[in-house]
């Protein structure tokens, strides 16, 4: 690897690219063709096939965040190498509406592209690195097979076109833990700013839906509700980046060898997809809760709208486990109420159990800010780590 593609040169600044932001454009597309697809097929199996697809499309940009940390992909012909990649990622967002259907093989050959792009130039990275290239050589055996499982999958239809996809995305996701850590190169700060960034495009994908939803006439109703969609969606945001996020980068940086790279695994590339997972899920909710305020919601919307809330405050309380091994109790009990509530979401006003949804959020924020000011206080102040 020349000195012009590695990442960085010790002590330099590891910032965000912004060629990376303008990959993660792409990302935010295929993100709400993903909300578009489940909130046009609000039924079990939609929200199956749209949490697949979703899983899919994460892990390959998870695999970018990973290979943009270890080269930089501004640089000479690595930079026109992601232009192409991102191109097929953008191809292969268009074919999500009907990624169970007739553009099941185009999906299945643009995905394939990306893929095998970021393989060819995470080994061209890894030249000289024999243990870079037998941690590539693991992640690729495994993206390899599931690539040629969605090509399978296109040729197939119903419940065993579905099984396929959820054996594509569990043997992905598998590549990455066979070897634990081992051979993988990590720049901390740059990491965990990255995946901060994908936090806030999935918020704004909430956003987006409110906004999408309230283009009808603008009544007390609509201000209400789109009212209501921001709260939850500020909840959010707080959550993560008011302690959360601060301290979880923290303590990636300050572990060493294989377990910050275990724990850049664990913690980010895993279990920021069900933080994601239940941001989306969430704007499919208030989507479907701005259609109709007056009427109850139907099963599959009520379970987004509360249990997609519930879905991230859950992954808060594993990436805390994970990362500082201790239980966050008051987001767990939440997320519990959040659960509680989806029977009652389908039996009362949609704008009620939205309201319900922001109450909780507002409250846990409301609760975490006063009872632990003082701490909060410590880490949002401290002195920055040395770089």
């Amino acid at each position: 690897m020349t000195v012009q593609t590695r990442r960085r040169e010790e002590g330099a600044d590891e910032r965000v690219t912004p060629l990376e932001l303008f990959f993660d454009l792409i990302f935010v597309f295929a993100l709400t063709q993903v909300t578009g697809f489940i909130s046009g097929d609000p039924t079990w199996a939609g929200l199956v096939k749209g949490m697949l697809v979703l899983g899919v499309l994460w892990w390959a940009w998870a695999a970018y965040a990973w290979l943009t940390n270890t080269i930089n992909p501004e640089e000479g012909w690595v930079r026109l190498a992601m232009f192409g990649a991102m191109a097929a990622m953008l191809v292969a967002s268009l074919a999500v509406p009907d990624v169970f259907g007739d553009d099941a093989f185009l999906f299945a050959c643009a995905y394939a592209i990306v893929r095998v792009a970021h393989l060819a130039l995470y080994a061209v990275a890894g030249r000289g690195d024999r243990d870079l290239l037998a941690a590539i050589a693991r992640l690729g055996t495994g993206s390899l097979i599931s690539v040629a499982l969605l090509f399978v999958a296109s040729a197939l239809d119903g419940r065993i076109q579905v099984a396929v996809w959820a054996l594509a995305v569990v043997l992905d996701l598998a590549g990455a833990w066979i070897g634990g850590g081992r051979g993988w190169r990590l720049e901390a700060g740059h990491f965990a700013e990255r995946h901060a960034l994908i936090v806030i495009i999935a918020i704004g994908e909430s956003i987006v839906a409110v906004g999408v939803g309230a283009t009808t006439d603008l009544g007390a109703g609509i201000v209400a509700a789109a009212i209501l969609g921001f709260a939850v969606a500020a909840a959010l945001w707080w959550a993560y980046f008011d302690v959360v996020a601060i301290v979880a980068e923290r303590h990636l940086r300050e572990a060493t060898g294989n377990a910050q790279l275990m724990m850049a695994r664990d913690s980010y590339s895993y279990l920021h997809l069900p933080m994601v997972s239940g941001i989306i899920l969430f704007a499919v909710g208030v989507k479907k809760t701005l259609a109709d305020m007056a009427e109850p919601l139907a099963a599959v919307p009520a379970t987004a709208l509360c249990g997609g809330v519930a879905l991230y405050l859950i992954a808060h309380v594993l990436f805390r486990l994970r990362n500082v091994q201790t239980l966050n109790r008051q987001r767990l009990v939440v997320a519990a109420l959040l659960l509680a509530l989806i029977p009652v979401g389908v039996e009362v006003p949609a704008l009620a159990t939205l309201a319900v949804v922001a109450f909780l959020c507002a409250a846990l924020i409301a609760y975490e800010a006063i009872r632990f000011a003082e701490a909060r206080d410590r880490v949002r102040h401290a002195a920055e780590p040395a770089t």
